[in-house]
């Protein structure tokens, strides 16, 4: 099935310039056309149209997963929030008095995953060690990646525009014909909004093709 996945701007890789009204024709999981919405609506009307607020970019890499799904422990809201906050856990200490088991990372993981695919996240590095997080790495569809060295990843966000100097730096892969259906949405007037506003503008997260996240 073909389906046309169009934004107000489209960004299709770090350096690119916007395209207004901009849209990505997805054939299973690969990108087919990229171009104007009009153009590729014209040329393909029996595509469904799946038409979103914002900006429409590459999906979005973090660096360094691992501390974010090994080290990081996501209380169970709302199970676990009232005694534990709504917060991440870090820290030796705290991850200790915890008493983690492999089975309690895993389900961490999962909720860890859901925050980054809902932040327009659709690669991520790391090297992870428990059983029970790798599994909830690979369940998720988030694509891994070896780590670029011992420093990668140093500092890692569950926001990949955090620190950035420009919104691209955050980019993984181009959208371009032949390539992986990974990108995402943001609900932001511009692309110059992306750094100031942050990933948890994420209104829609495609991997595979596949639609993983969606803002309700």
């Amino acid at each position: 099935m073909l389906t046309l996945h169009t934004a107000g701007h489209l960004v299709a890789g770090a350096g690119s310039e916007p395209v207004p009204d901009g849209a990505v024709l997805v054939e299973g999981d690969r990108i087919a056309r990229v171009g104007p919405y009009e153009d590729l609506a014209a040329s393909h009307p029996h595509a469904r149209v799946r038409r979103w607020p914002g900006v429409l970019t590459p999906g979005l890499l973090v660096r360094g997963a691992d501390g974010l799904l090994e080290r990081t422990y996501y209380p169970d809201d709302p199970y676990e929030t009232a005694e534990l906050g709504t917060g991440p856990i870090t820290g030796e200490a705290a991850l200790a008095a915890l008493g983690m088991t492999e089975a309690r990372w895993g389900h961490s993981a999962r909720r860890g995953t859901q925050k980054l695919l809902a932040r327009g996240v659709t690669a991520l590095t790391g090297r992870f060690t428990i059983p029970a997080v790798r599994t909830a790495v690979v369940r998720s569809g988030l694509v891994v990646l070896a780590p670029a060295g011992p420093a990668d990843g140093a500092g890692a966000s569950l926001d990949p525009f955090a620190g950035r100097e420009e919104a691209g730096q955050a980019f993984h892969g181009v959208l371009e014909p032949g390539a992986p259906a990974r990108f995402a949405v943001f609900a932001v007037t511009d692309p110059g909004a992306l750094l100031a506003e942050g990933a948890t503008t994420c209104v829609a997260t495609v991997i595979g093709g596949r639609l993983l996240h969606r803002r309700r």
